[in-house]
């Protein structure tokens, strides 16, 4: 669970504190069991999810109105948090599903959102995101998928790389280009499991997060009618980089509990593991990891919550945002390092969880835009475009 020293720095409601220890309980009562097999047989735990759905994770930011929860973004990157400090493949099924509600909420018409939000929030189904191609990733403006006008709609065509939750999507956000070159001529589509004329290619084989599904989509003649659209023609671009900043607080969630896990499981390995006649966490070399990585736990926490909660309150959050993302995912992946450090061989055996987590840290560096092109955010921001 949150621990206290982090709640004292950044006052948490009461509803945001059951929302957290319903999600930690989830993730040790159905998770926790389970996952080492899951990881080793690369399995998307379907059923996990209908019980998520069930509980609420699953609509945690949508609106009671339209079957959600209808919680705060504060609520969401604690729920996500305690999800990856157990699994951090599951906690990016669940931040994906969760940005295209937000896109949605966002972007969609009152038509569009009465009939997608319930669905997406308590009717089980599951949202995806395609927009990555194989010549088109952090320069997501250069993408060439193409969705032609047709009578009553749009037909799309193209291809589609990492799309996560692409084999089990209720809905998936696709961008396709309507206009020109460049990112004015992008436009977003809601495509929906019924639509004809999209293929699973292949299902991406990754390092860690086995149990979140990546996949590549191939789109032929897929037709979707005038309300498929996601805002206006031409938005398309903008409306992908509006999802991925509300994107990017749940990722440096999921950031923030791989790290959470790492400091569990180094914590009780060093209090237990003994050497030379003492506990290894009396040892400095082992005791200032530990003390290095609770500060940047807690670090990692404070600009999480900030930038949901500058997202609660309808003030702009990208730039925070980024901050959060890049320092929670830098730090994970750094301190997972340490933790198999502290470990030693048992670190790098399946025996323990932390070898997991060393391989699930350093996807929390690429998606959702790179360390790279955070850096980029935040140096323009202060310097403004330079060339």
């Amino acid at each position: 669970m949150i621990d206290s020293t982090t709640r004292a720095q950044f006052e948490l409601t009461g509803e945001q504190r059951q929302i957290a220890a319903l999600a930690a309980e989830i993730a040790e009562r159905e998770i926790a069991p389970n996952i080492a097999q899951w990881d080793r047989d690369h399995t998307f735990p379907r059923e996990l999810y209908t019980k998520l759905n069930n509980a609420g994770i699953m609509g945690i930011i949508v609106p009671e109105a339209y079957g959600g929860v209808g919680a705060d973004y504060v609520s969401y990157a604690l729920a996500v948090e305690e999800l990856a400090r157990v699994d951090a493949g599951t906690a990016v099924t669940v931040s994906v599903h969760s940005m295209i509600c937000a896109a949605v909420m966002k972007l969609g018409s009152e038509s569009v959102k009465e009939y997608w939000l319930p669905r997406l929030a308590s009717e089980d189904k599951i949202g995806a995101f395609a927009l990555t191609e194989p010549d088109a990733g952090s320069d997501a403006a250069a993408l060439r998928s193409i969705a032609k006008k047709v009578d009553g709609g749009y037909s799309l065509n193209g291809r589609k790389q990492w799309c996560t939750n692409g084999s089990y999507a209720g809905v998936t956000m696709g961008m396709f280009r309507t206009g020109g070159g460049g990112a004015k001529g992008v436009s977003a589509f809601l495509i929906p499991e019924t639509a004809k004329g999209v293929t699973v290619e292949k299902v991406t084989e990754k390092l860690g997060i086995h149990t979140s599904n990546t996949v590549d989509l191939a789109f032929d003649d897929v037709r979707v009618d005038d309300e498929a659209l996601l805002g206006s023609e031409g938005d398309g671009f903008g409306n992908a980089m509006t999802a991925l900043t509300s994107g990017r607080i749940g990722i440096a969630a999921q950031a923030t509990g791989i790290l959470a896990g790492c400091l569990d499981q180094s914590i009780a390995f060093a209090k237990d593991r003994v050497a030379f006649g003492r506990a290894i966490g009396a040892f400095e070399g082992v005791s200032f990891k530990i003390a290095q990585m609770a500060m940047d736990l807690d670090a990692a926490r404070l600009l999480v919550y900030r930038a949901a909660a500058l997202a609660d309150a309808g003030k702009p959050f990208a730039i925070e945002a980024s901050k959060a993302k890049l320092f929670a995912s830098t730090a994970a992946r750094k301190h997972a390092a340490e933790a198999l450090q502290i470990h030693g061989g048992y670190g790098y055996t399946t025996e323990f969880p932390i070898e997991r987590f060393y391989r699930d840290a350093k996807i929390t560096e690429i998606y959702e835009g790179t360390s790279e092109i955070q850096q980029i955010i935040i140096a323009r921001s202060l310097l403004g475009k330079l060339d």
